[in-house]
């Protein structure tokens, strides 16, 4: 029998809608978030949505106060995700660092707007690549996927929860203002891969260490508070008893595996769709709503003899430098399309070096890259 919790066959639905359904299918039951353009419709359809499936909705006092209630929900045994936009993402900086520093597994919506601060409320942007990364204070890492469609703003949901549940740590679904209103056929599966939260095999006792990590791995498990086991959950550097600590040894731990479970594992994290790069003399380079007119842009291009490819990243965070590198050194330039004042392009250059010109094609929000303008673009370079 398929999953009762899913709304399964083919639909018509917006990508906040298609996110709602991907959190439901990846096992999601709780979900607590603030209104707020373009994001708010993910809340309404969660709030609709969820009772029917036995999870609980919450609205918090703000978008701080939404992220608490899911760092704690998933304390207590809960798979919880919030959603918001990018002057929500500023106000919940505070929890982010929190989440990643307790190493609490949980999934965040970011619908982009115009900015910054207020901005433009219902239009797109792609502005806040970098506010998610390296927002709080510290040194940690975080895993942010990209979708590009209705249907990826489903399966990307499910894939940031697993991926939020294997690595322990914060996992940005990274969409805007045009996806967030898009309507496509997205198709709902019966039955959806899930990664189950990984529990102590050791029983419960006075010597148990919560924050101990089994030889070779990177991620300790989770218990759940109620569940007997001596738990303190604080954003204190610690010893395994999680005990505050100041040791030059225990920071220095910490840190390292903070940042190297997601890092040390980017080549496998590495999420890209790629065309045309077997004879590719440019790249052109996208992600999110922008990359559709990338794709376009770039089989125009090729419908007109001109050879260029196209790479489109799905996953941001941890940023794919090997496979940058590697496809970027076959070609003569780059050509980086994106939302905003040139985030991605900034890494694109830091993967390829002084050697390959990397070419900024930026739009600061509002009206997104139109083929055209992209095809344009490629001729002026080729």
């Amino acid at each position: 029998m398929g999953n009762p919790r899913l709304l399964t066959g083919t639909h018509l639905m917006q990508g906040q809608q298609a996110c709602a359904e991907g959190a439901l299918a990846a096992g999601c039951n709780l979900f607590a978030g603030y209104p707020i353009s373009p994001a708010t419709e993910i809340a309404e359809a969660m709030a609709r949505r969820l009772p029917q499936a036995g999870g609980i909705y919450l609205q918090g006092a703000d978008e701080l106060d939404s992220l608490t209630i899911v760092i704690g929900s998933v304390w207590g045994g809960y798979k919880s995700m919030t959603a918001t936009s990018g002057n929500g993402i500023c106000l919940m900086q505070e929890n982010i660092g929190y989440a990643a520093m307790t190493e609490t597994p949980c999934v965040i919506v970011d619908m982009m707007r115009a900015g910054p601060g207020t901005g433009i409320a219902t239009k797109s942007a792609q502005g806040d690549i970098y506010q998610v990364r390296y927002g709080s204070n510290g040194d940690y890492s975080i895993i942010a996927l990209a979708p590009e469609s209705p249907q990826e703003m489903f399966d990307l949901t499910v894939e940031a929860f697993n991926l939020s549940e294997e690595y322990r740590v914060p996992t940005f679904i990274l969409g805007d203002e045009i996806l967030s209103n898009l309507r496509e056929k997205v198709v709902i599966p019966a039955e959806v891969k899930t990664t189950p939260r990984r529990k102590p095999t050791e029983k419960p006792s006075e010597s148990y260490k919560s924050w101990a990590v089994p030889p070779g791995e990177w991620v300790p498990p989770m218990p759940a508070f109620g569940q007997g086991y001596h738990l303190a959950v604080s954003s204190f550097a610690r010893t395994p008893e999680g005990a505050p600590s100041q040791s030059y040894e225990v920071q220095r731990d910490i840190v390292n595996r903070l940042w190297n479970k997601v890092e040390a594992n980017a080549g496998k994290l590495t999420r890209v769709e790629d065309g045309f790069l077997e004879d590719a003399e440019v790249l052109v380079v996208g992600f999110g709503s922008v990359a559709r007119s990338v794709k376009s842009a770039v089989r125009q291009a090729r419908a007109n003899g001109l050879k260029v490819g196209f790479s489109r990243l799905i996953g941001i965070w941890p940023f794919p430098d090997q496979y940058i590198a590697r496809v970027g050194k076959n070609v003569k330039k780059i050509i980086v399309a994106e939302m905003n004042m040139g985030s991605v392009s900034r890494e694109v250059q830091r993967c390829m070096g002084s050697d390959t010109d990397v070419i900024l094609s930026s739009k600061p929000g509002v009206a997104m890259h139109t083929p055209v303008e992209i095809l344009d673009q490629i001729r002026k370079v080729m």
